[in-house]
């Protein structure tokens, strides 16, 4: 049973920087294709980067590329989105997702529906 916790959300101001972990409890990240998606009051949930399982490919939404990172630590069987240079409309609930044994490159960012496995989420508050 794979089970995905979301921690490091916070309140930040503009320009500031968070880094939001996923852990995953049942299975080894090398099984792992994980998603970051956020969701803003009122607006539909976002994928924002995508980290595949085999290959370690990375890939980006637009709107976060060059500001967010995502990165893994295999020995501790959990996913990092680092978050630089954070602006108001970065603020949101952080979801991370997973996909189990998928072929999945992570060379277009899924859509929501395409994962199967969720986190809790962890809010993220960007204000001045």
């Amino acid at each position: 049973q794979l089970q995905l916790v979301e921690s490091g959300g916070g309140l930040v101001q503009p320009g500031e920087s968070l880094r939001l972990s996923c852990a995953a409890s049942g299975f080894t990240l090398d099984k792992l294709t994980i998603g970051w998606f956020r969701q803003a009051p009122g607006k539909e949930r976002e994928g924002v980067s995508c980290f595949a399982r085999s290959g370690g490919r990375t890939n980006y939404a637009d709107s976060v590329k060059g500001r967010f990172t995502v990165s893994r630590d295999n020995a501790k069987t959990t996913v990092y989105l680092q978050m630089n240079s954070l602006k108001p409309e970065d603020t949101a609930v952080y979801y991370c997702a997973a996909l189990i044994d998928s072929f999945a490159t992570c060379a277009r960012i899924y859509e929501a529906y395409e994962y199967d496995h969720w986190g809790q989420g962890t809010q993220v508050t960007v204000s001045s």
